[in-house]
């Protein structure tokens, strides 16, 4: 069986396309001394067989290696033909954790490092009609400190909330075959109140340039640019306003043709901003009712077995009364987002920060990149309504936080996106941020209520850490993890504090810690941790494989009732 076959970027689709996921050849290389022994070479063959886009640690994948493997190889064959090479060629990859070197029929053509962000090669020069080889190495090192690594432990087992690590490609593969007159990318600028949208187009080669926009099959708009060319702006007055809202994914399709080259996308009609305690979106004040999604599957790891499972995973989260999720400490695949859009599925876009040492002023030069590229991959998704580059950041080995480090990531953010807010470290320490916010995992509901009172009633508050973080009174706030108790029949599973005794207990904890945040009217959002157990860490209010703990019914009234700050509208 080949596994995900869809397109991996519904937001930006091709019919001409060709995906390489299935069976490849693979090796581990623990003496990293492939590339001397040149095993990039067409005639070269590996030895193992891997079902990619699985990573090797994974079931899936068909190897179960759940050792450190510093250096992977894979190869395989594939075919072209005269119509896929009348044009440009370009090899694609979702994601490969964490550095890839990329050869076609021997000949290297790049080099790629960040093991969460898309990127891609063109090869029109380097592939023929009939059979050509690819192959890739991929090397990661999950203990260096300037790796970000996300939840990938660092030790052989998996221990508190680290969990089995990824190597190597972990998302999907696939050829593009392009004209040489071709559109780079696009990016979209919905205006909600003025009921247009502007396209920012960044073209090879000078064509007519046409963006034609359709909701539910009628024509909404076009608009046409004659002989465009570089980085090409057009606005389209549309002529139908249907908003983009919460549990409602409303969605435009997009034609887009430039000289030959045609593309197939989508856009929503919203915006976000801050108004003093509020978080509007489309000028309405929206309860935020988050769970934490570290995105984990028992088979699969860091990929989904499916595209419907994807989806499912959303579908749990909204049964159980959340209309959206912090996906963390980790870049989630854009099918994923794609399904957020669709159902009007609010999330925050993370960046996996842990494992990198935010203490060294060097550190920049290994992340920034990479999160530009993430900003960049995803900016058009309306579902993303935050950005949060850095979770937690503990001082590292006993050394501060380099607070310049988390500045810069924060005003680069900003500067690349200024269309959303953006917390520059969730829970702390803060330096620079639009937002607010903290973790608070205390159990007794009584206590965890009386932390939040002043805030309720004199709008301040002290929060945790207050020695290196202070809250500035008037600014947007929510408590971005809470919860977190722990449910399960598996004594060695962990959660935080003590687990309740009964079901009874468990909701009645979960009722009240809950309440303090939806009855305080300077709270914005909340996000419980977490949807599912992820290996030993088994808090979730589903299991691993995904069984619901508890009846929804009985969840869904705790989370989704509506909150004091919904009443300020």
């Amino acid at each position: 069986m080949i596994y995900r076959q869809e397109h991996p970027k519904p937001q930006f689709e091709r019919k001409t396309w060709k995906n390489l996921n299935g069976k490849w050849e693979f090796a581990v290389d623990e003496g990293d001394s492939g590339e001397e022994r040149k095993l990039f070479e067409e005639t070269v063959k590996l030895k193992n067989r891997i079902n990619v886009p699985f990573c090797p640690e994974s079931e899936l994948s068909g190897i179960g290696n759940k050792d450190f493997m510093s250096s992977v190889w894979y190869k395989r064959k594939f075919t072209l033909t005269a119509e896929n090479l009348r044009g440009r060629t370009f090899i694609r990859f979702g994601a490969v954790d964490h550095k890839a070197f990329v050869y076609i029929n021997g000949n290297f053509v790049g080099k790629h490092v960040g093991g969460y962000s898309s990127f891609s090669f063109e090869i029109t020069d380097f592939v023929r009609e009939g059979e050509n080889d690819i192959t890739v190495n991929a090397k990661d090192d999950t203990r260096d400190p300037l790796v970000p690594t996300g939840k990938q432990s660092t030790r052989y087992y998996s221990y508190g909330c680290c969990y089995t690590r990824t190597t190597g490609i972990w998302q999907t593969v696939w050829l593009e075959f392009t004209p040489e007159t071709y559109v780079k990318k696009v990016k979209y600028l919905p205006d909600a109140n003025a009921g247009t949208l502007t396209v920012v187009a960044e073209l090879e080669g000078r064509a007519d340039l046409s963006v034609n926009t359709s909701f539910g099959g009628r024509k909404t708009g076009g608009a046409t640019v004659k002989a465009a060319s570089g980085v090409t702006t057009l606005t389209v007055p549309l002529k139908e306003k249907v908003l983009w809202e919460v549990g409602k994914g409303n969605l435009y399709d997009v034609n887009i043709t430039f000289g030959q080259d045609k593309i197939k996308s989508y856009f929503g009609l919203r915006n976000v901003r801050l108004d003093g305690y509020k978080f509007l979106i489309n000028e309405k004040s929206v309860f935020q009712r988050l769970v934490l999604d570290q995105g984990f599957y028992p088979d699969g790891i860091y990929t989904a077995p499916s595209d419907r499972e994807l989806e499912l995973d959303i579908d749990r989260s909204i049964a159980m009364g959340f209309n959206g999720a912090r996906l963390h400490q980790k870049v989630f695949e854009e099918r994923f987002l794609y399904h957020c859009d669709k159902k009007g599925y609010i999330v925050w876009g993370e960046y996996p920060c842990w494992g990198l040492d935010y203490s060294r002023f060097d550190a920049l030069s290994y992340m920034l990149p990479e999160w530009e590229e993430t900003l960049d991959r995803d900016f058009n998704h309306p579902a993303i309504i935050g950005w949060c580059p850095f979770n937690e950041t503990w001082d590292f080995e006993g050394r501060k936080q380099n607070d310049e480090v988390i500045r810069i990531i924060y005003r680069t953010t900003k500067a690349l996106d200024n269309t959303r807010p953006c917390i520059d470290t969730s829970g702390w320490f803060h330096v620079e941020t639009d937002i607010y916010d903290d973790h608070d995992y205390d159990q007794n509901p009584e206590t965890f209520a009386a932390r939040y009172e002043p805030l309720k009633t004199e709008g301040t508050y002290k929060g945790n850490f207050p020695e290196r973080q202070k809250y500035v009174k008037g600014m947007p706030i929510f408590i971005s993890e809470y919860g977190g108790i722990r449910w399960t029949d598996d004594k060695a599973g962990w959660g935080y504090g003590n687990a309740p005794e009964t079901k009874e207990e468990f909701l009645s904890r979960l009722k009240g810690l809950t309440d303090a945040l939806l009855d305080n009217p300077k709270m914005f959002a909340f996000c419980y941790t977490q949807l599912t157990d992820v290996e030993q860490e088994q808090n979730g209010l589903y299991t691993y494989d995904r069984k619901a703990k508890f009846p929804a019914e009985q969840i869904r009234p705790i989370f989704s009732r509506k909150a004091a700050i919904e009443d300020l509208e």
